[in-house]
């Protein structure tokens, strides 16, 4: 205990007794000890219970009112309350200040944040930005129904999902069709959401552009590099010995930037489309087909091992799956040693498929492997230009496995070689033909 509480408490207890001892001296001058003492005591407690009150009066009392003179416990009482309630006036307009700001840098954002309240789906609050993007008004859509409000945006199953919701990608805004949006609901309580809604109408121009530009550029190269390299095929470094080695760099470089442009080209065309016809896309003869691209690439450098373990096939393109595996089957060679594996392999995983290409190549370090799929994106200048690749590869695979719901996973490791995996869902298998079985294994 403080020494100034324990000298406050003395003090009481002494002031205590000394007015008992005068009431039993005064008791004893009037020869009625008890009945003087019973009703000083009466008067003791009878003001004690006045403190008492005015002590409720002052935690009750809205008014800051100073706090009693004096030493004793009932005054130091007023006292330590008198600092508590400072201090909570104190938090308190921090608190409140602290809430103010943040709800001035939410309601800055240029994103639409809205406070959703999770049982009911009511809008608590929202930013002025959920007004410019999404329609809502002060005060009207307050304690509203967020879905019935944002129609026709599909938000009833999506705040069903609640934390395992999927971010919603270019939507249209309930009231102007032109503007996109991202919406992202975000759990951070027991009891509430929050919506946020982000304008993505300039990025998908942007992207739009680029994507024209690209494409634009990459068919009126194809014209002038086809003339470049017809006339190239035309001269032959037998009548021009000594222009020899620059011919045969010229045809080179000159075929490099034809497939390029043609890869540009695929890229392009992949983006332009959200969906691609359902073939059967027989296996057996897809694998035939990779061993023997794998195999001429290799020129019988490697060796080459190709696994059919599923006995299935699948649904999609026939042409642009092929382009994807054989873009994994010609990395793997490029990129192994002489003197190394390939292995191709095709076998079930649970309810769907997988489709793996493994080398002993150099391998790849950790830090790389996630930009892999990135347009031009390069592990080793020197060793990609070495083996002739445009950087484009991966890109057209992630893009072809994403219209087919499928995913790419890459396990490296550096000097052990790599393993590239190409995982397919239930929906995109389906029983093998047995007379096209038949057919592959007679060819």
């Amino acid at each position: 205990m403080p020494t100034h509480l324990r000298s406050a408490w003395l003090k009481t207890l002494g002031e205590l007794a000394l007015i008992l001892a005068g009431a039993a001296l005064l008791g004893l001058l009037v020869h009625q000890v008890w009945p003087v003492v019973a009703l000083v005591c009466l008067g003791m407690v009878a003001w004690h219970y006045w403190r008492l009150r005015k002590l409720l009066q002052r935690l009750s009392s809205r008014q800051r009112l100073a706090p009693a003179q004096g030493v004793g416990v009932w005054n130091e009482l007023d006292r330590v309350l008198y600092r508590g309630q400072n201090e909570m006036r104190s938090r308190k307009r921090r608190l409140l200040a602290i809430l103010r700001a943040y709800r001035a840098a939410a309601a800055a954002l240029p994103d639409a944040v809205v406070v959703v309240e999770r049982n009911s789906q009511r809008a608590l609050w929202f930013n002025k930005a959920a007004t410019a993007l999404l329609g809502l008004k002060y005060p009207d859509d307050i304690d509203q129904s967020i879905v019935a409000r944002l129609q026709p945006l599909p938000l009833a199953h999506w705040l069903a999902a609640g934390r395992n919701a999927e971010p919603l990608h270019d939507v249209a805004s309930p009231i102007d069709e032109t503007l996109r949006l991202n919406l992202r609901l975000i759990s951070y309580s027991d009891d509430y959401w929050l919506l946020v809604a982000r304008d993505v109408s300039k990025l998908l121009r942007l992207e739009q552009m680029r994507r024209d530009f690209v494409a634009n550029v990459s068919h009126e190269l194809r014209t002038p590099l086809t003339v470049v390299h017809g006339y190239l095929d035309m001269l032959d470094p037998q009548d021009m010995p000594e222009w020899a080695p620059m011919l045969v760099e010229m045809q080179k470089q000159s075929q490099r930037m034809t497939q390029l442009v043609e890869d540009l080209l695929t890229i392009s065309r992949l983006e332009a489309r959200d969906h691609l016809p359902d073939e059967d896309v027989p296996m057996a003869s897809m694998l035939a087909t990779l061993r023997r691209e794998a195999e001429a690439l290799s020129g019988g450098k490697h060796a080459i091992a190709v696994s059919d373990e599923a006995g299935i096939d699948l649904w999609g393109s026939n042409k642009e799956l092929h382009s994807a595996f054989s873009n994994l089957v010609s990395n793997a060679v490029r990129y192994t040693p002489a003197g190394g594996s390939i292995g191709i392999r095709f076998a079930r995983e649970g309810k769907g498929a997988v489709l793996s290409v493994h080398d002993t190549g150099y391998g790849i370090p950790a830090q790389h492997i996630p930009r892999l799929t990135e347009r031009f994106y390069r592990v080793s200048t020197s060793r990609s230009r070495e083996t002739g690749g445009t950087g484009l590869g991966l890109s057209i695979v992630k893009h072809v496995l994403n219209l087919h719901q499928a995913r790419l996973t890459i396990d490296s490791e550096v000097g052990h070689g790599s393993t590239f995996s190409v995982h397919f869902g239930a929906d995109r298998i389906h029983p093998r033909d047995t007379h096209t079985q038949l057919q592959t294994v007679s060819a």
